[in-house]
């Protein structure tokens, strides 16, 4: 489980597919994603779950601290049929706007490069949705080009340790002064 200042981000377990299922049925959620079916959420879910044992890694509810329930989604996978390592995330509409998958996508990249050893991940979105693309860019992620996932034209960035861990503690030297200041 990994803990930010508002969110736990927990494995799932088949016994979240309801919620999930509720979630991903908003058009205003799945507009970018495309529509998710009951049958489909599941698919999806098994999946993720899937990866946990062997990699290490997987999509993890997002569940907010002081609600006590699942309002997202946000983890490691792997890209469309390649070897790459992405980021990726969803929210209620509820939350939107509050800085949430932002906090929860910095604590996807942190577990990625400092428990599991990725030396790269990587991130897409359609190009129209600036949204996503805004949390790639606060994360530090950097765009590459457009390519071809998941059947779409889609916007590819990228981030490696290096950079990940340069923007922590530029980031951490930042607070540092911020606290002198006051």
């Amino acid at each position: 489980m990994l803990e930010t200042t508002r969110l736990l981000l927990r494995k799932f377990t088949m016994d979240d597919l309801d919620e999930l299922a509720q979630l991903r049925a908003d058009p205003s959620v799945w507009k970018y994603i495309g529509e998710q079916s009951r049958a489909k959420v599941e698919e999806r879910l098994r999946y993720y779950i899937s990866l946990y044992e062997p990699h290490g890694f997987g999509m993890w509810a997002v569940v907010h601290k002081a609600e006590a329930r699942l309002i997202g989604w946000c983890g490691l996978v792997f890209l469309d049929e390649t070897p790459e390592v992405e980021v990726g995330y969803g929210i209620a509409r509820a939350y939107w706007g509050q800085g949430l998958v932002t906090e929860a996508a910095e604590a996807a990249l942190d577990y990625g490069f400092h428990k599991i050893g990725l030396e790269r991940i990587v991130a897409v979105a359609l190009p129209e949705n600036t949204a996503s693309r805004r949390v790639m860019e606060k994360l530090g992620m950097k765009y590459q080009r457009n390519v071809m996932h998941y059947g779409f034209d889609c916007a590819y960035y990228s981030i490696t340790r290096d950079e990940f861990q340069r923007r922590e503690s530029s980031k951490s030297a930042t607070e540092a002064q911020r606290h002198v200041d006051v």
